[in-house]
């Protein structure tokens, strides 16, 4: 039998294994198989390039495409979990990525890889990415939502800390045909049991509150939160605001994952030298999360993201300014320990003041944003080193982005904010819940 609430030690009560956390481990995995292979492009990058006969601006479209692709999916996969359920959205998603495989290995014209590893791999990876899985873990937490979350955010930094290095010796001793198949199989594995026997959408009327904080909660205050409307919600200043971070984000993020190897192969590193430099950057990521995570539930989660943000826009100018092994390795450390934590953040933010009922479909929709501006800087990665020969234009345009996404997060309402829309009122109202 299932023990829905953690009980206080303190009291002298047994404590009992909380399956939330089930939940979340299983979606940390998800998400370090998706994401390490959306943002850990990298090593397909020129093996594709040289196999195909595709220039650096035609295979940057293409998966500059996917990226818009899987932020459209995204948006979708938020809008069809609270219609069919996360297991559904999962099995679905799985189904497109082995697809998506099989003919990406036997495609040879540019329309062909764009139509199967462009969109229906991007598709697949989204209905598995974070959006799908941030509802579930959103409503199996309340206590501790902030670093259920960041868990999920680890998930995709130990996808860049793990799966770049991994891609990139799996194409050298079996090129990158096998290894897009034997991705493909292994995400299988993951997700089909994971989905089945885990994914449960019916969590706990209290979810993980303790009983005084359950005896303590204000009901009426959920439920006129609850009733805010969608067309309301992306109107209003702080959602704006959050997916403008978003866009920051999803532009850096890309860019790094689509051109960061080849930038520092371009810069003189090799490119196992390039791959462990930008996979240090998750495995450091890890750490990170652990620590972002428990402030989040205690600090302030505007200043929070804000710093994320700032410290990251930094890390992009070191990125191309590193000249040695040393410099290189210090500086995507630094950038490490706040490289995650935006889109958790992003979605707790969401979460708390649009509730839980919002979250899905909110947070699929700034997150469609953060995919477009990914396309803009993979396909300006590409163009804009063939065009000028450098590639500060598009990584200096990154970190400018980043710092002023910092400026406005600090401009997000700070904890215990909610927007709310009461009764036979039309427009939301912002009040503080006591």
């Amino acid at each position: 039998m299932d023990c829905p609430h953690i009980k206080s030690l303190h009291r002298g009560a047994a404590q009992c294994w909380y399956f939330g956390w089930n939940i979340v481990a299983a979606a940390t995995l998800l998400t370090l198989l998706t994401a390490g292979m959306r943002l850990g492009i990298g090593p397909f990058f020129l093996p594709m390039s040289r196999d195909l006969g595709f220039s650096r601006s035609l295979l940057a479209s293409i998966i500059g495409a996917g990226v818009l692709c899987y932020g459209l999916a995204m948006a979708l996969a938020g809008y069809l979990v609270g219609r069919i359920g996360t297991r559904t959205v999962l099995l679905l998603g799985t189904a497109f990525v082995m697809v998506s495989a099989v003919w990406t290995v036997i495609a040879r014209t540019p329309l062909s890889f764009l139509l199967a590893f462009g969109v229906l791999l991007s598709v697949g990876l989204g209905f598995a990415s974070p959006v799908t899985l941030t509802p579930i873990i959103s409503r199996w937490f309340r206590r501790q939502r902030g670093m259920a979350l960041f868990f999920l955010s680890t998930g995709s930094m130990a996808g860049i800390a793990l799966m770049t290095p991994v891609l990139t010796l799996c194409i050298h001793w079996l090129r990158w045909r096998t290894t897009l198949v034997g991705f493909a199989i292994l995400f299988a594995v993951v997700t089909v049991p994971a989905a089945l026997l885990i994914m449960r959408d019916d969590a706990p009327a209290n979810a993980d509150l303790l009983p005084e904080q359950i005896s303590a909660q204000n009901t009426a205050a959920t439920e006129a939160r609850e009733s805010l409307r969608f067309s309301a919600a992306v109107c209003t200043a702080p959602f704006l605001k959050i997916a403008l971070g978003l866009l920051a984000c999803g532009f850096s993020m890309n860019l790094l994952g689509a051109h960061g190897v080849p930038m520092l192969m371009d810069h003189g590193f090799d490119a196992m030298t390039s791959s462990l430099g930008i996979g240090l950057i998750g495995f450091v990521a890890i750490l990170g999360t652990v620590i972002l995570g428990r402030l989040s539930d205690r600090l302030p989660r505007r200043n929070i993201l804000a710093a994320i943000y700032f410290i990251r826009g930094l890390g992009f100018f070191a990125l191309l300014l590193v000249g040695t092994r040393g410099q290189l390795y210090i500086a995507t450390a630094a950038a490490g320990m706040v490289w995650a934590g935006s889109i958790a953040i992003s979605s707790a933010l969401l979460a708390d003041i649009y509730g839980v009922r919002l979250v899905g479909v909110l947070y699929g929709t700034a997150y469609l944003g953060h995919q477009v501006a990914g396309m803009i800087s993979t396909w300006l990665g590409g163009w804009g080193f063939e065009r000028f020969g450098t590639h500060w234009i598009a990584f200096g345009s990154a970190g400018v982005f980043l710092l002023l996404a910092a400026a406005v997060s600090l401009r997000l309402p700070s904890t215990g904010l909610t927007l709310r829309a009461p009764a036979m009122v039309s427009e939301p109202t912002m009040v503080s819940e006591p």
